[in-house]
């Protein structure tokens, strides 16, 4: 178990040594709740940066994912505007509403812990059903920050991207909100795929903008 250093955050590492991140671990908690009936409205909460991997795989149990902004305050906002009790962050930033209105890592990796003693089944075996789509994250200084659908040279180019990818990958792009970067996401079929597409927007996106 790993905790942040304010340990709100948790990422679990499985017998054989492989990273079970938040996502991963949203969509085994998930599966657990709707399975014992306490998954509130059968939906949970994450943010768009969360792998499309995790809506594929919820979807197919019969679980809705509601996204909503980068931040656990906009999770639990989520949360509460539509009356869930479970949602977080690919960062492993979980929040179990019926325990505690924040995220709390110990918590996380105690309700982790207690289904896989209830289940009877090793951390590897409960994520093995969580398909997580190849993702590339690139960032990039920038000198200012245009409204990004003003960009028309770079939208023109994502819309390529997007509809080459179809339902096997999305694109998105933000600003960070605390430093004077964009952040160009791919998630695609494979990893070689998603690397040559993030670097070649992001490289699109920093000629349009400038340095």
């Amino acid at each position: 178990i790993t905790l942040d250093g304010d340990a709100d955050r948790a990422i679990l590492i499985d017998e054989n040594g492989q990273v079970i991140d938040g996502d991963a671990l949203m969509a085994i908690v998930a599966l657990h709740l709707k399975q014992n009936g306490r998954l509130a409205q059968d939906t949970m909460v994450s943010t768009v940066m969360s792998n499309i991997g995790l809506e594929v795989s919820l979807r197919k149990q019969g679980i809705k994912l509601v996204r909503a902004s980068v931040g656990d305050r906009y999770v639990v906002g989520a949360m509460r505007e539509h009356g869930l009790n479970f949602g977080g962050e690919k960062s492993g930033h979980l929040v179990f509403m019926d325990h505690s209105p924040t995220g709390d890592g110990m918590v996380a990796a105690l309700q982790v812990l207690a289904i896989m003693q209830r289940s009877g089944k090793t951390l590897s075996q409960l994520a093995k059903d969580v398909k997580l789509f190849p993702q590339t994250l690139v960032n990039i200084k920038v000198s200012k920050k245009p409204p990004l659908d003003e960009l028309e040279v770079f939208q023109a180019r994502v819309q390529e991207v997007e509809e080459s990818l179809g339902d096997q990958g999305r694109v998105l792009v933000r600003y960070s909100g605390t430093e004077a970067k964009a952040r160009v996401m791919v998630e695609g079929p494979t990893q070689k795929v998603v690397d040559e597409l993030a670097h070649e927007l992001a490289q699109c996106l920093q000629e349009e903008i400038g340095t």
